[in-house]
């Protein structure tokens, strides 16, 4: 099941509609500010989550005449409304998950909602962030990024925590071989494919991969 959270960040809605036009999904999930992308698309989500302390009266009231399920949770909580919703995706059964809204100008919020991708990581469903600019995925293990399949022009990596051992890059301008990435390393930063595939092995750790276009 293929299951899309739209969050309360910055959306080009432009860019959001023809995403979801041309990737259908199975479940949609509004994470509260959310909603107001939805309303202004007239777009009802499968289900609400979140504490509502963004959104406007208006909208809510909005959704709940459509007879749209609502969550509420209480402001004073240990999670974040995005992370409530990565949470409920894999409760629910979903086995791919993609992110809008969840990048802009609140650093902390985009932080967080990154960290969020280890939840669906360690339940081992593939899980994206995507905005106009940017596709951010974490993995665990080797990947392949095929050329014209890729989202932009560059690619970065980044150690997720513990450090990336044996970090190997083939079909890149910048190559590497059997090399150890810690957290404070930005070697991995604005890479190229060269190739028509490229591949990227370790051994142990996380890699944050950010796919970004200009």
């Amino acid at each position: 099941m293929k299951t899309l959270i739209i969050g309360g960040g910055n959306i080009d809605y432009d860019f959001a509609l023809a995403f979801m036009r041309e990737n259908p999904h199975d479940f949609v999930i509004a994470a509260d500010k959310g909603m107001e992308f939805l309303r202004r698309a007239k777009r009802l989500p499968d289900v609400i989550v979140g504490d509502f302390d963004s959104v406007s009266p208006e909208t809510l009231a909005w959704f709940a005449e459509k007879k749209v399920e609502i969550r509420k949770f209480q402001p004073q909580k240990d999670s974040t409304d995005m992370e409530i919703a990565v949470l409920m995706a894999l409760e629910n059964g979903s086995t791919q998950i993609t992110v809008l809204g969840a990048t802009g100008s609140r650093m902390d919020h985009m932080l967080g909602s990154i960290r969020n991708l280890s939840l669906a990581l360690r339940a081992g469903v593939p899980c994206s962030i995507v905005d106009a600019h940017n596709r951010i995925r974490l993995f665990g293990g080797p990947l392949t990024i095929k050329k014209e399949e890729q989202y932009g022009k560059y690619v970065s990596l980044l150690a997720f925590g513990e450090p990336v051992t044996n970090l190997t890059l083939r079909g890149f301008f910048y190559p590497l071989d059997g090399y150890t990435m810690t957290c404070d390393d930005a070697i991995g930063v604005s890479n190229q494919i060269t190739e028509d595939e490229a591949r990227i092995t370790f051994d142990g750790g996380r890699l944050l991969v950010i796919e970004s276009r200009d």
